[in-house]
C-alpha cells in the first residue's frame, strides 16, 4: 500500500465574481524515495515540507479551480516536476496561469506508477468539465478532488459545472468501486464510498 500525507492549506476559492475562504487537502502519495503531489493549493512551501526532498513525479491536478492549482508552477518548479491536468480544464487554468501551460495531459484510463502501487485516472466531469479523480485498486483508496465529499457530490451551479452530469459521473464511476473504498477528498473529512451511495442514488432519482 502507497504512504499518504495530507497537507492542509488555507486561502481564497474565487469563481464567478465571488470569493470564498477555503482549506484544501493536498495529498502526497508514494513511498520514502517518491510521491505524487495531488493538487498544490495556496501555499508551496508547506506541500514542499511534506515532499521531503523525494523525487517528484508529477504536480496533479485534480481539476482547473484556481483552489487547487493556485500553487502548482511553484511547487513544479521547486521540485522539478512536470505538471497534468486534464485539457478539458484548460480555460480556468488558464485564467490564474496564462503565462504557464500544463506540461502534460490526464486522460481517463491513464495509469500512473508511483511507490509501488499504480493509480488509475477516472475523468469524472461535474464539478469543472476535466474533473478527475484517482483510484488505487490495491489500497482500496479514492484521491476524488472536487468530484465526492464526506456527505454528498461536489458543488454545481456555477460556471462549468453540471449537477446532473457530476450525478452520473459518481454514478458510473464512483459507485462501481468497492463499497469500502476510502475517499480522499479535495476538502474536508474523509468518507467511503458506500456511506455516499445512497446519498447520491437519491439524488440521481430526483431527476427523473
Amino acid at each position: 500500500m502507497a504512504r499518504v500525507d495530507r497537507v492542509i492549506t488555507n486561502g481564497i476559492f474565487s469563481l464567478d465574481g465571488e470569493d470564498f475562504d477555503v482549506d484544501n487537502n493536498i495529498w502526497l502519495v508514494g513511498d520514502d524515495d517518491e510521491v505524487l503531489v495531488v493538487d498544490a493549493a495556496h501555499e508551496a512551501a508547506p506541500i514542499i515540507e511534506g515532499v521531503a526532498g523525494r523525487r517528484v513525479v508529477a504536480v496533479l491536478c485534480t481539476h482547473g479551480h484556481n483552489d487547487h492549482i493556485n500553487v502548482a508552477a511553484e511547487v513544479a518548479d521547486a521540485v522539478g516536476a512536470p505538471i497534468w491536468l486534464h485539457p478539458a480544464d484548460t480555460m480556468l487554468w488558464e485564467v490564474v496561469n496564462p503565462d504557464r501551460p500544463v506540461d502534460a495531459p490526464l486522460a481517463d484510463g491513464q495509469e500512473i506508477a508511483v511507490g509501488g502501487t499504480t493509480l488509475r485516472v477516472l475523468h469524472t466531469p461535474g464539478h469543472s468539465p476535466g474533473g478527475c479523480c484517482l483510484h488505487d485498486a490495491d489500497g482500496a483508496v479514492l484521491f476524488s478532488g472536487d468530484t465526492l465529499f464526506h456527505g454528498g457530490p461536489g458543488a454545481t451551479g456555477r460556471s462549468f459545472s453540471s449537477k446532473p452530469t457530476i450525478l452520473h459521473s459518481i454514478a458510473k464511476r464512483l459507485l462501481t468501486l468497492p463499497a469500502d473504498t476510502v475517499v480522499h477528498t479535495g476538502h474536508g473529512d474523509d468518507t467511503t464510498i458506500g456511506a455516499e451511495a445512497d446519498g447520491v442514488k437519491a439524488q440521481l432519482a430526483d431527476l427523473d
